[in-house]
C-alpha cells in the first residue's frame, strides 16, 4: 500500500470548487474518476483544503493510498492525458505512510488580484477582480498589519467554515504569518496571505472589508471594530471568487 502525494494546479472557472459533489463538476471529482480508472481501484483523495467555486490553484496538494503497482511517472502522464485541460498534476511522489495533505500541513499561502484600470483585459477577467477606481494603498496596508498575527477571525468566517467532525481546539482563531498588498504592475494590486490555516471564505471576506477601506467607504478604525466584533454580520461583502489563487502549501521537511 503506497501513500501517493500529488501537487495539482487548476483553473477553477466552470467548476463547483474542489470538494466532490453530486451532479456538479468539481476538481476532486474529476481527479478521483481519472485516477480510479488508471489504477483500476477506487481512489479517494485527501485534499489540503476546499477551494470554492471559481477559485484557482497553483499548488494544491492531495494524497491517496493505493495498492496499484503502476509507476508514478506513468500515473502522472496517464492522468494528465485524460484530465480536462484546466487540471494538471504538476508533481507526484511517494509519501510517508502517515502523511496527510490536510493535517500534516504547516501553512498555506493565497493571493488575490485586483485590476484598477478603466478597461479590464479580456484575458484578465477570469483571474482578477476589476475595480476601476483609485484605491488607498496605504490604508489597506494598515488593515493588513492589524490582522497579521494570531486573532479570532470569526468576523470573516462563513457559515459552515469548520469541519465539526474534526476538533482542532482553535475555534475561529488563526495565525496569519504575513498579510501584504503590493502593486505588481500598473493598475494591478495583489494581496498575499500566509497562515497556519484559513476559515471558509476567510481570505475573500478579509479582502472584501479591506477594499471598503481602500475605497474610502470605511476607515481603518472601522476595520478594527469589525475584527474585534467577532461577528460576520459586522463585516463587508465577500470578494468575488475568481481573483483568488491557492499558491502553495508548506509541509515539514522530510
Amino acid at each position: 500500500m503506497r501513500n501517493i502525494k500529488l501537487t495539482i494546479a487548476y483553473d477553477g472557472t466552470g467548476f463547483s470548487g474542489w470538494q466532490k459533489q453530486l451532479n456538479a463538476p468539481t476538481i476532486q471529482g474529476k481527479l478521483e474518476k481519472v485516477l480510479s480508472t488508471i489504477t483500476n481501484c477506487t481512489v479517494t483523495l485527501n485534499g489540503a483544503g476546499r477551494t470554492d467555486a471559481g477559485v484557482h490553484a497553483l499548488g494544491m496538494v492531495a494524497n491517496f493510498k493505493s495498492n496499484s503497482s503502476i509507476s508514478l511517472p506513468r500515473l502522472q502522464t496517464g492522468a494528465n492525458s485524460i484530465l480536462p485541460a484546466a487540471i494538471r498534476i504538476l508533481g507526484i511522489e511517494a509519501a510517508h505512510p502517515d502523511f496527510h495533505a490536510r493535517f500534516t500541513s504547516l501553512s498555506k499561502s493565497y493571493t488575490y488580484t485586483i485590476e484598477t484600470g478603466a478597461i479590464q483585459s479580456p484575458i484578465g477577467r477570469l483571474y482578477a477582480v476589476h475595480i476601476p477606481q483609485s484605491l488607498s494603498l496605504s490604508s489597506m496596508q494598515q488593515c493588513l498589519k492589524i490582522i497579521t498575527g494570531t486573532h479570532d477571525f470569526a468576523s470573516f468566517e462563513a457559515s459552515g467554515s469548520r469541519d465539526k467532525t474534526v476538533s482542532t481546539g482553535k475555534g475561529s482563531v488563526r495565525t496569519l504569518y504575513s498579510a501584504t498588498l503590493t502593486e505588481n504592475a500598473p493598475d494591478q494590486l495583489q494581496f498575499q496571505f500566509t497562515g497556519d490555516g484559513f476559515l471558509r471564505h476567510m481570505v475573500r471576506n478579509m479582502v472584501g472589508s479591506v477594499l471598503e477601506v481602500g475605497k474610502g467607504r470605511k476607515t481603518v478604525a472601522d476595520f478594527i471594530v469589525i475584527l474585534d466584533a467577532r461577528d460576520r454580520s459586522k463585516a463587508c461583502a465577500t470578494a468575488p471568487a475568481h481573483g483568488l489563487f491557492l499558491e502553495e502549501i508548506n509541509y515539514p521537511p522530510t
